[in-house]
């Protein structure tokens, strides 16, 4: 017995509607809160702030820091690999195993030779203009 999509379709309206009528349900039982400029404030802890809430952050350090997670989980997507591969020599699929592992490291050494021909690696880098 073909069901088509209105199984499908009740569902979406029962979602839509519970998500109306908790919508609207809760402006009428939310409390009621005034804005003052002590609550308006950015949250330190529950210490006075010291400073401006926003301040100059190096976006080097994302780069930096992406680039070093890329490497970090291809030690660990390499690592299950290389575990049991003494077991697949003895099966007869070593070959596969070493081709696996090439491509991955090649595509991944192809990534950091991008990185490094473009600059992001440079901590101090030249601003052109275009």
């Amino acid at each position: 017995m073909e069901t088509g999509l209105l199984p499908v379709a009740v569902f979406a309206a029962v979602i839509a509607g519970f998500v109306f009528v908790a919508l609207f349900l809760g402006r009428f039982f939310r409390p009621k809160v005034a804005h003052t400029p002590l609550k308006d404030m950015p949250y330190e802890c529950g210490e006075e702030p010291i400073s401006e809430a926003w301040f100059n952050y190096n976006p080097r350090f994302y780069l930096i820091a992406l680039v070093f997670v890329i490497f970090d989980v291809e030690i660990a997507l390499i690592l299950p690999v290389a575990v049991v591969l003494q077991e697949w020599v003895n099966a007869g699929r070593g070959v596969v195993a070493l081709a696996e592992i090439t491509m991955f490291v090649l595509i991944l050494l192809a990534a950091l030779v991008y990185v490094w021909l473009k600059g992001d690696l440079r901590w101090i880098k030249d601003l052109k203009r275009w």
